[in-house]
């Protein structure tokens, strides 16, 4: 116990001689932890546990720091916990940013919110940048604060308790609010009263105009492998028989076409999707798909759409949405006359 004791104190000392290594830990921890859940699925829950429980860490912050002084006998500086609150922000961000990025669209409105996280993240390892602009500005850092536990709670929800992307969404909004309040206190001491409640305000908008442009969110715990459009699917081997780019409007009512996607998501997650038709940039037909997660190339299914508008000669495209409405993937095809 003694051993345990001294090596805590060790480190706790030495992080707070050498804080730039907070820095360098976070950046590699949080790449390092997406290349773990990436090679093994199982280890994403230990990982999203982590990440959580670091959260509630720094709710009780002073807390905390009172129970090492009388346990250890060490003070801990505000400084060390300031940059052990950059160091939980970093591993976030970079721990999710690594999904968003493999989901994205980037000829999609989507790719400002990866772009934002890009950012953010960049923003978390430059220390000029962290603290003499963010970290001055008390609300945007709460702001900042709100914005690097909701992209980690968005991930790793589906992946521990299996809620769907639309759920995900919906739960992340609420709880990322929930607990940043508790911690504004740590955020920001000796500030005037009346900047709490407009802080609350402030963050409960952001998150209502968030969820009205939750289509611009990357559904992060899911992934479009693949997606084929084609006249024909092979039943017994569950792949499509051809790859249809450009067709002619007699082929196209005749035969109609297959919409093949591979949809890989966490293991026990089960999620309803769709298949969008539109048209010259209108929508005209959603079909709904359900998938189950698990299988490392993706679920595999498809939808075969017959009903086509008259005159059909244009651009058409198929996106794979979820039922919040965010973008898992799409693919392209022209009708010639």
């Amino acid at each position: 116990m003694d051993y345990f004791k001294s090596l805590i104190t060790k480190f706790i000392i030495a992080m707070q001689q050498r804080p730039g290594l907070l820095a360098v830990i976070a950046f590699c921890s949080g790449v390092a932890s997406y290349v773990l859940v990436e090679r093994k699925e199982s280890f994403s829950q230990f990982i999203a546990i982590f990440l959580l429980v670091s959260w509630v860490w720094l709710i009780i912050d002073n807390w905390l720091r009172d129970k090492v002084e009388q346990r250890f006998g060490v003070a801990v500086s505000p400084n060390f916990m300031r940059f052990a609150l950059q160091m939980v922000q970093q591993e976030s961000l970079f721990f999710a940013l690594p999904f968003f990025l493999a989901v994205t669209q980037w000829d999609h409105p989507q790719a400002i919110f990866t772009a934002l996280m890009i950012m953010c993240a960049v923003i978390s390892v430059i220390d000029p940048l962290y603290y003499k602009k963010l970290a001055k500005n008390r609300m945007l850092f709460a702001v900042f604060h709100n914005f690097a536990l909701f992209v980690v709670i968005l991930v790793t929800l589906p992946i521990l308790f299996n809620v769907t992307t639309s759920q995900s969404l919906a739960i992340a909004l609420v709880t990322a609010v929930i607990f940043t309040l508790p911690s504004l206190g740590n955020l920001m001491p000796n500030t005037r009263w009346w900047r709490f409640p407009l802080l609350v305000v402030i963050l409960c908008i952001l998150s209502a105009g968030l969820w009205q442009l939750r289509s611009w969110v990357p559904p992060a715990a899911l992934r479009l492998t693949d997606i084929t459009l084609s006249h024909e699917v092979d039943l017994e081997q569950r792949q499509p028989i051809g790859n249809i780019k450009q067709l002619d409007s007699y082929s196209l009512h005749h035969q109609g076409l297959y919409t093949w996607t591979a949809v890989k998501a966490p293991r026990g997650l089960n999620e309803k999707i769709f298949h969008v038709w539109l048209y010259n940039s209108k929508e005209v037909d959603r079909i709904t798909l359900n998938i189950s997660g698990g299988r490392e190339q993706g679920y595999r299914a498809w939808t075969h759409k017959v009903n086509f508008p008259t005159d059909s000669v244009g651009k058409w495209q198929v996106q794979v949405v979820t039922e919040s409405g965010q973008l898992i993937g799409l693919t392209k095809f022209t009708v010639l006359p």
